[in-house]
């Protein structure tokens, strides 16, 4: 377990143990403390918020694992599970905030807070609550830029399709889809929720007009990044089904080959059916080698010969070796 304070405004990011943490939160007016977990869940995370002397001031949810997101108002406080995109996972923060300090659990390393404590140095919050809507704005920059990274990786993957097209893509696709709606199953009920909550205390008179101002960007922020997610959705929608149309006119142009080889031997397949039917006036009349090759040979070549003119006189050859050259490229 990793315990980080900050004491605000300005101060720098010192390691620190859990009882010197709580001495430090029971004296100082402004300060942040993160609190790494160990990554397996069945660490105790009720007896490490009840070391650091926040057990009757938190909610009874607050650290434990597998908690949904979440944003709560609990009268002088507020308690908020943050979920942050990190590589190719989405984990979630706890975050407890008052008007004298704010504690974030996390499980595992959360790349966003290291971004948050840059950011502390150079803007100098004046309050807990604009460090706490500096850490929700870089959670939610984080599922934008995972948003953003991907739509521009399945744009590339759409312009390799209609250069070459492979099966892996389709997998490609799938993944990307896949992820697409991982962010947008994570990030639409926190949206919700976080609506719900900030929206209610700003019909409260007494909700300062700074406040305020920081809850409208927060909420135009996340209505931006859930159009981006949205955005990415639709761009592997729009993928797959290019994929599709190509798929369809490859085989389109397969099944117009089989016709026009299946129309130029048809009456071959007609002649062989015929002259193997033991019908006295064949077996009788029909002997000599003169009738068989003209009937055979004859009547083969003369449908040959007005099979290539109709498709030349329609063009159809001609359009199809254009689609073979629209394919080679």
């Amino acid at each position: 377990m990793i315990v980080s304070v900050v004491s605000m405004p300005g101060g720098a990011t010192a390691r620190t143990s859990l009882s010197e943490a709580r001495e430090r939160l029971s004296t100082s007016d402004f300060l942040l403390v993160d609190v790494q977990l160990p990554d397996e869940p069945t660490a105790d995370a009720q007896s490490v918020v009840g070391r650091l002397g926040l057990g009757t001031e938190s909610p009874h949810w607050f650290g434990r694992a597998g908690e949904p997101a979440r944003a709560e108002f609990l009268g002088d406080r507020a308690g908020f599970v943050v979920p942050v995109v990190g590589g190719d996972q989405v984990v979630h923060v706890h975050v407890l905030v008052t008007e004298r300090h704010l504690v974030t659990f996390h499980r595992g390393p959360a790349r966003p807070l290291d971004g948050v404590m840059a950011r502390l140095e150079q803007e100098r919050p004046a309050d807990t609550v604009t460090v706490l809507f500096l850490l929700l704005q870089e959670a939610l920059d984080t599922f934008r830029r995972a948003a953003v990274a991907n739509l521009l990786v399945v744009e590339d993957l759409e312009d390799a399709m209609f250069e070459q097209r492979r099966p892996a893509q389709v997998y490609r696709l799938a993944r990307l889809r896949r992820r697409a709606a991982v962010l947008h199953h994570f990030l639409l009920p926190y949206l919700q929720a976080t609506d719900e909550i900030l929206t209610r205390r700003m019909l409260n008179r007494s909700f300062p007009e700074e406040r305020q101002r920081l809850a409208r960007e927060f909420q135009h922020a996340g209505r931006l990044v859930l159009t981006d997610i949205e955005s990415l959705q639709e761009a592997t929608r729009r993928a797959f089904a290019s994929y599709s149309s190509l798929v369809a006119g490859e085989q389109n142009g397969v099944i117009n080959r089989l016709a026009i080889v299946s129309t130029i031997f048809l009456p071959l397949s007609f002649l062989t059916g015929y002259f193997g039917m033991n019908f006295s006036y064949l077996t009788d009349e029909m002997e000599s080698k003169a009738v068989f090759w003209l009937l055979a040979v004859g009547l083969q070549a003369g449908v040959l010969f007005v099979a290539l003119y109709v498709l030349h006189r329609t063009h159809i050859w001609r359009r199809l070796r254009d689609d073979d050259g629209r394919e080679d490229r």
